[in-house]
């Protein structure tokens, strides 16, 4: 499978995870007599912002890898190293003006950011060896 292709899969996989978490989230929400409009449009746009985020680190990584296959890995290295911070700021920024609006649950916005991380370890543990 090609670099391209193994950064769609694995973004795939990361979207299922942060859209079970999310569902997750709201649905806790909903049991402490919290749900509201605003929740489940905080859980929607953090999710896609967590899902976009892990997609563009993997595009970057992918280009970093091509680069690196060319034997410019100095300029794969820098291309990860200037990624994380543009990536952060974007996010940041996104987070920030969709908190301000008014419109969104910020705890809802910002959690889904964080079942990325739960979702890569669940599905390493069933990844099949050597893939």
């Amino acid at each position: 499978m090609d670099s391209r292709k193994i950064a769609l899969h694995e973004t795939g996989v990361i979207a299922i995870g942060v859209l079970i978490g999310t569902a997750a989230m709201i649905g806790v929400f909903a049991l402490i007599g919290h749900f509201a409009a605003n929740v489940l449009l905080g859980g929607l746009v953090g999710a896609i912002l967590s899902i976009l985020n892990f997609f563009s680190m993997a595009v970057v990584s992918t280009l970093a890898a091509d680069r690196a296959e060319k034997q410019d890995v100095e300029g794969g290295k820098k291309l990860l190293k200037s990624s994380y911070p543009v990536r952060l700021l974007v996010l940041a920024v996104l987070l920030i003006l969709f908190a301000k609006s008014g419109y969104f649950n910020v705890i809802a916005l910002v959690l889904p950011l964080a079942f990325v991380r739960p979702t890569i370890t669940i599905a390493e543990f069933f990844r099949k060896k050597g893939e």
